[in-house]
This record gives structure tokens, C-alpha cells and sequence, in this order.
């Protein structure tokens, strides 16, 4: 007894004679998202949420098992194209990450999923809204966001509760814009109101004159684009240009202050879209982390970046909760996770969705994005 006692003994002064990075927990945490092309600027927003949690985590003594843990950021440029997202997935398993919070673009984050999936690997998208991430049945996907089914039936609901009648609708082929086109048509026929054409196009379009000039003689009251910024301005402004006197209506991928520069004042008062959650302003802490924010990265918030600071944390504490960081027990302890944060309550059903994700209609007005109702 007493040789094991001194045994002991040497071991815990062993232990306390080692160097603090050999008792740390080094977690990696993945990040994957379209860092070039021409949703860069989403992607690097969404990056900087992680980057800013991970920063803040590392700043507590943040312990997991008894262990400290230390945080490392391993991100990915995805370039929105599902072939590439699948490539960056894999190399992200082999990287050894314990999760992975993205990716942006709802037709990169399905095909990665279930790369993930197969390895047990946590992933929450704090952007990705088609409905289809959740229902392929895999454990470990999570979505903090509204998905399509929400957002294209509230922009529905919008449009008829400002009395318009007659819409059409463009669609650019991609699983989001599919996705969230489609819940609007549905809905907006729910609600007794005329789709009077739908056209197709692609997420690299810029020429959008032959779809607006077939709609121009179908006399709309309103445009909904399921497509993403950078053609919502060009949609806009090829609507003045021929004199279509209608509203621009979409989703969250047309839903950022990106596009003010892009479209100018072709937009004021006839811009609106839906975005997932509340406006950051409004909710507590709010303004304190836009303002930490933009000191810390010299640039503005542009959407999706407070979720996928938020989806990082609520990673932590699974792995807090599960005292550990290995991956199928920190999905198994966000199965059954409560956390409050600055979105507000965070909880997952049984498919992964977010439980009373919140949508906000936003409008262009005085050069940014202003919120004009709210859905809960």
C-alpha cells in the first residue's frame, strides 16, 4: 500500500510539473463556408462569428471533463460549389475536427452532411435553410436557423398582407432557391394570390432582361427571387430599367446590407426580404456584440455571423455537458440541450431543427436594411 501511495504521489507532482499546453484539451472546431466567389462576403462573415466565439471561449477557463480546453479554428473555403463542399468536408474528418459549424449555402451543406454523419461529426448551419438537411435522418446535423418552409411563407404572408395580388417568381435552380421559391408559390396560392409566372435561371446569372421582360407583360405586383444578393441587385436594377413598376421580394439569401452597394437607391422602399431571427438591435447584448464586432475585424456585421457565433458556443457547452469532446457524445448532449444565448432559448427537436426559430421581414430604407415585421 504504501509503495502504491508513493507511486501516487510522484505521479500527481509529475503531472503538476507538466507544461500547461500538456494538460490543455485542444479542441478544433471546423469551420466551412464560401470564403471566394461571389458570396465571399457571407462566407467571411459567418467565419468571423466562429472566429470571435472561439476567441471569447479561450479567454475563460472553459473546462470540459476536468480538462481546460483550448479552442482552435480550422476553416475551409467551400466557394459555395456542393463538389468542393464535399472535398472540404472529408479533408475536415481528416483534419480531426469535433464539429463543424456551417456550411452557408443550403446545396453544399446537404451533400457534406453526410460526410459528417458517416464519422458521428456535429454540424450546425447557422444559415442553410432548405428543409431537406433535416430530413435525411441523420443524427449529428443541426440547423440554428429558420429554414424555407418559415421564410418563403412568411414573405407569402407579407406580400398578402400588403394587399398585393398578382406575383411572379424567379427561381436560380439551387437547393436553397428551389426550396424557398417553392414555399412561397405554395403558400402564397394558400392565400389566394396569383402566381402569374415562374422562370428559371442560375446562381451565376447577371442578364436577367428575357425573364423581366416576359414578366413585364404579365403586369406583377411583386417579384420573389429565391436566389442570393448578388442577383437580387441585379434583378433590381434590371426592373427599373424596364420600367416594372413591382416589388422585389425574397429570402434570407437576398437579405443583407451587401446588397445597398450593389443596387443603390433602386432599392429604397422596394426591397424586401426575410431573414432568420431577430433583429440584432433588439436583443439583449445586442448592440454590445455588434460593437465588439466591428472593433475586432475593422468591418460590419453583414448577417448570419451572431448565429454562427452562437451555434460555436452551443458546441462548448455540449461538450461541457457531455465531459467530453468526442464527437457522438457531444451530438448525444445537443439531442437534450437548453441553453439560453443571445438569440435567445436554443433547442433542438428530434430532427435537428432549431424549436421556434424566428423570422423578420426586413426592407432597403435610408441606405441599410430595416426591419418591418416580425414573425415568431
Amino acid at each position: 500500500m504504501r509503495r502504491f501511495l508513493l507511486l501516487a504521489a510522484s505521479l500527481g507532482l509529475w503531472a503538476s510539473l507538466l507544461p500547461a499546453s500538456a494538460q490543455e484539451l485542444v479542441v478544433k472546431i471546423g469551420h466551412a463556408g464560401p470564403l471566394s466567389g461571389p458570396q465571399a462576403n457571407a462566407g467571411r462573415d459567418n467565419e468571423r462569428g466562429v472566429k470571435l466565439a472561439i476567441a471569447d471561449l479561450n479567454a475563460q477557463d472553459f473546462r470540459i471533463g476536468g480538462k481546460r480546453a483550448r479552442f482552435e479554428l480550422v476553416s475551409e473555403d467551400d466557394q459555395g460549389d456542393p463538389r468542393t463542399g464535399t472535398q472540404v468536408a472529408q479533408k475536415m474528418v481528416d483534419t480531426g475536427v469535433r464539429a463543424v459549424i456551417g456550411h452557408y449555402n443550403s446545396g453544399v451543406s446537404i451533400p457534406a452532411s453526410r460526410i459528417y454523419s458517416q464519422e458521428d461529426i456535429p454540424m450546425i448551419t447557422g444559415a442553410s435553410s432548405n428543409p431537406q438537411l433535416t430530413r435525411q435522418g441523420f443524427a449529428s446535423i443541426f440547423r440554428l436557423a429558420a429554414n424555407d418552409n418559415v421564410m418563403g411563407a412568411a414573405m407569402a404572408e407579407f406580400a398578402a398582407a400588403r394587399g398585393l395580388r398578382k406575383v411572379a417568381v424567379i427561381d436560380d435552380r439551387t437547393a436553397y432557391g428551389t426550396g424557398v421559391a417553392d414555399i412561397f408559390v405554395q403558400t402564397a396560392k394558400g392565400l389566394g394570390l396569383e402566381v402569374v409566372g415562374r422562370e428559371f435561371t442560375n446562381d451565376k446569372a447577371t442578364d436577367f432582361t428575357a425573364i423581366l421582360t416576359k414578366f413585364k407583360g404579365l403586369a406583377p405586383e411583386a417579384v420573389f427571387l429565391g436566389g442570393y444578393y448578388a442577383q437580387g441587385a441585379g434583378v433590381a436594377r434590371q426592373m427599373r430599367q424596364l420600367d416594372i413598376n413591382a416589388l422585389l421580394l425574397g429570402g434570407d439569401g437576398i437579405c443583407t446590407a451587401e446588397v445597398v452597394p450593389l443596387g443603390g437607391k433602386l432599392l429604397e422602399g422596394r426591397y424586401f426580404c426575410a431573414q432568420s431571427g431577430r433583429p440584432l438591435d433588439s436583443l439583449p447584448g445586442g448592440p454590445a456584440f455588434r460593437e465588439r464586432f466591428t472593433k475586432t475585424f475593422d468591418a460590419p456585421i453583414d448577417a448570419y455571423a451572431p448565429a454562427f457565433y452562437v451555434a460555436t458556443l452551443v458546441i462548448a457547452r455540449a461538450m461541457q455537458q457531455a465531459g467530453s469532446d468526442e464527437p457522438k457524445k457531444v451530438t448525444a448532449a445537443l439531442k437534450t440541450l437548453k441553453m439560453d444565448s443571445m438569440l435567445g432559448p436554443v433547442q433542438f427537436d428530434a430532427t435537428g431543427e432549431w424549436l421556434k426559430a424566428p423570422v423578420t421581414a426586413y426592407q432597403i430604407a435610408g441606405g441599410k436594411l430595416v426591419p418591418v415585421e416580425r414573425k415568431p
